[in-house]
């Protein structure tokens, strides 16, 4: 990229402020500004796109009920090569760069995991000069924005309407129609084809709303289409001329609440109504913009395989399959074999979760009902599966009865994957063989080439450089340059450096400086002093039982028992941090941040832990909150139970900061410590089939509980309340008589060693410091560019 002078960059934002909002600079508010600065990036990158040629190979479509985007202005800005060029521009305005970017709110698309790693896919995707379009809805308020309020974790709407309107670009040329209910009517031929069509309908548009994705160095632009639902009829005008002014409005209601939230509660049927609505929403409007796009350019759909790739990320995007089957048969005319042969060709699946309870499954009746079309194409597939399946295992009842898509009154989605995909893939050596060997592993003995492997990867261009620009700086001095930003397995050479004590002093004074600025953000953003010289020992995840944020509760109490036991002992202070949200109607992991909530405040009151132990919860964590923990982070840990975690990247992003993991052999953290060792990584707690084996001979989580005095003493705080006077003694009965399914307490005392074990070594600055070294220099190969590449060569042929 042409480095661009600040002030004709002082300049442009200038132009735009007047255009858009009709103020001089001097009049700007800090959101104008930052309007102001995203729409000029953006029409920058809207010109570098259009001087792309067009794409005669194949297409990459990356299906994601989720992109969790973070902020963008700074990233686009990175990308473009003008971030040194706009912060100048910006302080010769008059304004603080930081509160600029710090009034962009975090895009609403996502959640976890999930989200984040199709966010960093697109990236490196675009970064790599690989042709790819993202597709996701356009949820006007995200998922939420948590608040605590008297320790409890509260919903509320989560507007990210400043930056969409700055960054997404309205494509109503290209709007689709889509439709639920009606009736299916058939049309039989003399030849004894039949065609099918839907009659009496609900129509709901979908509008794309485009956000353009620049590679690092504007190597290529890609498109993240977000899809809005709008009503085909914004207003019955009978309705309001008799004064009926609500109901007038209904139909456009209820079209526009399909984008309305992220995975809204599906407890009531209501809410499961909703949810198959959005999935099938955002498929059709896919397919159908895609198929269009390829008839206007290459004729009829024959060829369709040969140009387009589909990667279905999780289950919720499944209804892909019978969509493109739908448009191929009803609309392009072609048979079932014919239909099915390309739409296998071109879809993938990548499977997040070896949790049998956590595959989607949705009653077949509310399928019926809203898209008949749709289960009239799924109970033909599942028909003929069925007739594969008893031949494939004409002796075992169980595995075709385990395999079968429609099976007591629910539709399996991931099965529908498992039994059209070309490919299907998990995303990490542990969990991938779980998958061939438990999950999926009737369908592995029949055909083991379909299934790959291609562990996670994270954006290192953002999770490291951008973020942590200090440790980036010492990186390019050390390396000879910033060729690790496209390189990123020439991290590697830091090792060299292992023993070099002023790199070492470097390297510990940098994370010190990233510790002081996120005490500074924690203040200022709750009133909490942390002291940065204390360990920050860090647990940031979604908040999920298996992911075991209770059992790091358990430690932290016993911890302080520990400090009251021997006050005069010495005890390293530390301060543990928490982020994490719950989903709304996960009512215990919601009762698990109280927990936390309730300990935090009863460690603040006690007077023996001053000075010793502290108890943080970021709320609202998000990737805005997420770039300034990570740099900050010392431990990591990555706790859950093993063979439950599917993989894991904030454990990736952690490591690349130079955090120490104290972990079990669990999702990528198997490949992470096989780079690490023991030397470098801290492992504890029963290995995946252990724990199988032991629930197998009969744990009784009671006997421990009776056995293990730590363990009781801890159980019996958390029964009878903290400072607050509330009591958690349903969560410690789920424990010790509801059979403890993700084993914290056969975890408990190996935790506990091997904690104090990783403070005894972390108490030696010069062992610190080079662990922290070895792990970022050995965090390379978890880049997002080699996962994408892995995908490019063995799935998508891209």
């Amino acid at each position: 990229m042409s480095q661009i002078e600040n002030n004709n960059l002082k300049s442009q934002i200038e132009d735009k402020l007047n255009a858009h909002f009709g103020v001089a600079a001097h009049k700007a508010s800090k959101s104008e500004i930052f309007s102001a600065c995203a729409i000029l990036l953006r029409e920058m990158t809207a010109r570098l796109n259009a001087r792309q040629s067009s794409e005669d190979g194949r297409q990459l479509h990356y299906l994601s009920m989720e992109f969790l985007m973070g902020r963008s202005l700074s990233k686009n800005a990175y990308n473009l090569g003008v971030l040194p060029e706009l912060t100048k521009a910006l302080e010769e305005m008059g304004f603080d760069p930081y509160e600029i970017f710090e009034t962009e709110p975090d895009a609403g698309l996502g959640n976890g995991g999930l989200g984040r790693l199709a966010a960093c896919y697109m990236d490196s995707l675009a970064s790599l000069d690989l042709p790819a379009t993202g597709y996701c809805l356009c949820y006007e308020l995200g998922m939420f924005r948590q608040k605590i309020e008297n320790g409890a974790q509260v919903e509320r709407p989560d507007s990210w309407a400043i930056a969409a309107d700055s960054w997404l670009v309205p494509c109503y040329g290209d709007e689709v129609e889509v439709r639920f209910g009606g009736r299916l009517e058939e049309c039989w031929e003399v030849s004894g084809k039949c065609t099918t069509s839907i009659k009496d309908y609900t129509s709901v548009l979908a509008i794309p709303r485009d956000m353009l994705i620049l590679g690092y160095e504007g190597k290529r632009v890609n498109t993240l289409r977000l899809w809005e639902a709008r009503s085909a009829s914004c207003l019955d005008m009978n309705l309001f001329s008799g004064g009926d002014y609500v109901k007038s409005m209904e139909k456009r209601t209820m079209a526009e609440v399909i984008t309305k939230v992220l995975y809204p509660t599906d407890e009531h049927r209501e809410g499961k109504v909703l949810r198959i609505q959005q999935q099938y929403f955002f498929v059709s409007a896919t397919a159908q913009s895609v198929v269009k796009r390829h008839r206007e350019k290459h004729g009829n759909v024959l060829s369709f395989a040969k140009h387009h790739v589909f990667q279905i990320n999780d289950t919720h995007p499944t209804m892909i399959i019978p969509e493109l089957m739908r448009i191929f048969m009803d609309e392009d005319g072609l048979g079932w074999d014919e239909a099915l042969s390309i739409v296998s060709a071109c879809t993938n699946y990548t499977n997040h979760t070896v949790m049998s309870e956590a595959l989607e499954r949705w009653p077949q009746e509310i399928i019926a009902q809203q898209l008949p079309r749709i289960w009239q194409i799924i109970r033909e597939i599942d028909l003929r599966y069925r007739a594969s399946l008893a031949q494939d295992f004409k002796d075992d009842d169980t595995a075709v009865l385990r395999n079968l898509i429609i099976e007591g009154g629910m539709v399996r989605m991931a099965n529908i994957c498992l039994a059209v995909c070309d490919k299907v893939n998990g995303v990490s050596k542990l969990h991938s063989d779980i998958l061939k060997n438990d999950l999926f592993r009737d369908v592995y003995s029949q055909s083991p080439k379909r299934f790959v492997n291609v562990t996670n990867g994270i954006d290192h261009r953002r999770w490291l450089s951008q973020i942590n620009p200090e440790l980036h700086f010492l990186i390019c001095e050390l390396l000879g340059g910033d060729e690790y930003l496209k390189k990123p397995e020439l991290l590697k050479g830091l090792e060299d450096f292992s023993d070099d004590f002023e790199v070492l002093r470097r390297l510990d004074e940098i994370k010190l400086q990233n510790k002081k600025a996120f005490s500074q953000y924690a203040f200022k953003t709750s009133g909490t002093n942390i002291d940065p010289s204390f360990i920050f020992d860090v647990q940031v995840k979604r908040l999920h039982e298996y992911k075991r944020q209770m059992l790091c509760a358990m430690l932290i109490c016993h911890l302080q028992n520990r400090i009251h036991q021997n006050p005069e002992a010495y005890f390293a202070p530390r301060c543990f941090i928490f982020g994490a949200k719950a989903a709304g109607s996960y009512s215990v992991a919601k009762r698990i941040i109280s927990l936390i909530c309730s300990l935090s405040k009863d460690i603040e009151d006690d007077e023996l832990c001053r000075g010793k132990l502290q108890v943080y919860f970021a709320k609202n964590y998000r990737v805005s909150v997420a770039e300034k923990l990570m740099p900050a982070a010392q431990i990591s840990q990555q706790i859950s139970t093993a063979g439950k975690e599917a993989s894991g990247t904030g454990n990736m992003k952690l490591m690349m900061n130079g955090a120490i993991t104290i972990g079990t052999l669990d999702g990528a953290n198997v490949e992470m410590y096989e780079r690490l060792g023991d030397e470098n990584m801290f492992l504890f707690g029963l290995r995946a089939d252990e724990v199988v084996n032991l629930k197998k001979s009969g744990y009784s989580p009671v006997d421990v509980y009776e056995k293990n005095s730590d363990i009781r003493n801890v159980l019996n705080r958390f029964s009878k309340g903290f400072s607050d006077g509330e009591s958690y003694s349903d969560l410690v009965s789920r424990l010790v008589y509801g059979g403890d399914e993700y084993m914290l307490l056969a975890d408990f005392d190996s935790y506990v060693k091997t904690h104090d074990r990783l403070y005894e070594t972390l108490s030696d600055e010069k062992s610190r410091s080079r662990i922290s070294l070895m792990n970022i220099a050995r965090s390379g190969v978890f880049a997002a560019d080699r996962a994408v590449s892995e995908y490019a060569e063995n799935i998508w042929h891209i």
